[in-house]
């Protein structure tokens, strides 16, 4: 099966109440986690590359190792560029084989936002094979590669403004600002995790059957957060998104659920894990195998517990 975009499985997700679930990934170990969880429970997939990703790993690398789970898996994937920040970057990533792109002008001006993201749409869609784009509106707080915003310059989606964006760009998908936020510490400690699903409804009506996507969405997993802790980190104060509450969303109008920093987080509180274990050790097989795995049962458990898309490749 080739990689696909994401517009057919936007719409199967939004009929079917579930979310697909977006990794990032920056190596083959995560690849591989991902894709193996997700053919074993038969689970549509989004793998996401941020621009400090492909800086990290080479675009050319990342394109063959995804085309690689293609062959291994046969499910239905979606290779995306998180985060876009250029019309070049979007280009680049297009022309060099995704399927999908997003172009990230929320920090912008709201006019010019709608200018770059219209520039991008109307190159991605009139290639021979349609790539589609996602747009954002809000801003999240956070950090996260080159994504870097402080608390007091986050702002929510507007839902005043969705419809126009959307008409006037022609983004396939929008990604808003309710509450999520980038990064493993999320919120300042005694905080209380709190997604505004009011906002969430409002843009649902002036969209109705419009695919939504989640950035920030991951839930610092206490275990790897504890892993870490246990052997030598210090996140003490990283506090996620309850996982009830992203089931809630992906039961309504959000078809894709961004997740990066859990992957980092149970990656590297495998890895500690194993060398405080094993202090002499350095062969890198023995300390990726079990990281390997256990980024495979984080996504296992986000499949089937938050996302809702077992069964729905």
């Amino acid at each position: 099966m080739p990689l696909v975009n994401s517009k057919e499985l936007f719409q199967k997700a939004y009929e079917g109440g579930y979310a697909i679930g977006a990794f990032n990934v920056n190596n083959m170990e995560i690849i591989q986690g991902i894709t193996e969880a997700a053919k074993e429970l038969n689970s549509p997939l989004i793998l996401q590359v941020s621009k400090g990703a492909r800086a990290y790993a080479n675009h050319t690398y990342l394109v063959k190792l995804v085309e690689a789970a293609l062959i291994e898996t046969d499910l239905p994937i979606v290779l995306h560029l998180d985060h876009g920040d250029s019309f070049e970057l979007c280009k680049s990533c297009i022309d060099g084989g995704f399927t999908s792109v997003m172009i990230d002008g929320s920090g912008l001006p709201y006019e010019e936002n709608v200018a770059l993201t219209k520039k991008v749409v109307e190159y991605a869609h009139s290639r021979e094979n349609y790539v589609t784009v996602e747009g954002e509106l809000g801003t999240l707080a956070g950090v996260e590669d080159e994504v870097s915003v402080d608390a007091e310059e986050a702002s929510y989606t507007n839902p005043s403004q969705v419809q126009d964006f959307v008409t006037r760009t022609g983004v396939d998908s929008l990604a808003i600002a309710i509450g999520t936020s980038h990064g493993a510490f999320k919120f300042k400690p005694g905080q209380k995790p709190q997604l505004r699903f009011d906002i969430l409804e409002e843009i649902t009506k002036r969209l109705p059957g419009f695919p939504i996507v989640l950035h920030g969405a991951s839930s610092v997993i206490p275990e790897y957060v504890a892993m870490i802790n246990q052997y030598g980190g210090k996140m003490d104060d990283a506090i996620g998104i309850p996982e009830d509450m992203l089931r809630e969303a992906a039961r309504s109008a959000v078809c894709k659920i961004n997740i990066d920093s859990d992957i980092r987080l149970a990656l590297t509180g495998s890895i500690r894990k194993y060398m405080g274990e094993h202090p002499g050790e350095f062969d890198p097989r023995k300390y990726l195998t079990p990281a390997r795995e256990a980024v495979k049962g984080m996504v296992a458990h986000k499949i089937k517990n938050v996302l809702g898309s077992e069964g729905k490749a």
